[in-house]
């Protein structure tokens, strides 16, 4: 199956971040040409060092940043039209032990209805400590929780389970799911998009796998700045609100009125006090605006820098 797997990587402004992708990306067996490079406009000189150093890839560049979901969306159809029957979404601040892809793919085997497996996710800067182990839904605060977020990584976290989804920045998508449940929805612009696939591939029949056999280290929000900053929480308000209006039911929307809403004061508190004021607004107002019915967008994402 390696052999019918395309990679898609998406960057906006990654720095030298999708080099090291990349060539982790090769040592997976996956041939060059195989590897779809999405550049959202990126001003940094990314994209040019990407092709001078790995020229044979197949270059999509936008002459504007429209969104990690519209941008991966267009390395899936180019990967679906070359034949591909799995398709690797990797986010470009992430790397790959060696073996990773054989063991995904290796997972397939175990029922027919699995369409999506990912790989358990550590931190890039500290390898120790897990990122994400797949997630569970909750309704509360940002509507889910990543399984093992910040714990020490052990043997809990390197098993393969069922979830109710994997994060985008390492998902292993057989063609059969995107034929059924569609492709991610751009509209979100950047987050939830992968969490609301993973819930359409469920709806669609098929389940969902953290192989916790196989480790990603991640960077973690390289490309929106890294931790509890503005851009990122403002588009995480947005798209809470978002995910809601469309999967929402009034158990859920009471949940997350008490739990995230009402908590805001508390969070702005909290926050202030530790420096971080201002990603605490910037979710209040992230929220705010997507009650009032704004989406994000290029402008909105980089008025909240």
């Amino acid at each position: 199956m390696i052999d019918s797997t395309y990679a898609v990587v998406v960057n906006w402004n990654g720095g030298d971040a999708n080099l090291a992708c990349v060539r982790s990306l090769l040592t997976q067996g996956i041939a060059a040409e195989r590897i779809v490079f999405v550049d959202n406009a990126s001003t940094d000189g990314s994209h040019e060092r990407v092709r001078a150093e790995f020229p044979t890839l197949r270059f999509e560049r936008n002459a504007n940043n429209v969104g990690y979901g519209d941008g991966t969306n267009q390395g899936i159809r180019i990967a679906l039209d070359a034949g591909a029957e799995l398709v690797w979404l990797v986010n470009n601040d992430v790397t790959l032990d060696d073996g990773v892809l054989p063991t995904l793919t290796a997972a397939f085997a175990g029922a027919d209805t699995i369409g999506v497996v990912a790989p358990r996710v550590v931190y890039a800067r500290d390898p120790a400590t897990v990122w994400c182990a797949g997630g569970t839904m909750t309704y509360r605060q940002n509507l889910s929780s990543m399984i093992g977020h910040r714990w020490p990584d052990g043997p809990k976290y390197q098993r393969t389970v069922r979830v109710d989804y994997v994060p985008g920045c390492a998902m292993l998508v057989q063609r059969r799911v995107f034929e059924a449940a569609g492709l991610l929805d751009g509209e979100y612009f950047a987050y939830h998009e992968d969490v609301e696939f993973c819930l359409k591939a469920r709806d669609a029949g098929f389940d969902v796998l953290v192989v916790g056999e196989a480790r990603a280290l991640h960077d973690a929000h390289h490309s929106t700045g890294g931790g509890y900053n503005a851009r990122r929480k403002y588009m995480m308000g947005v798209n809470t609100v978002w995910f809601l209006r469309r999967h929402g039911t009034p158990a859920r929307w009471c949940s997350f009125v008490i739990f995230d809403v009402l908590t805001l004061p508390l969070v702005l508190l909290y926050r202030g006090l530790r420096g971080e004021g201002g990603g605490a607004l910037a979710k209040a107002r992230g929220t705010w605006d997507g009650l009032r019915g704004r989406r994000v967008t290029r402008e909105s994402v980089e008025a909240n820098t």
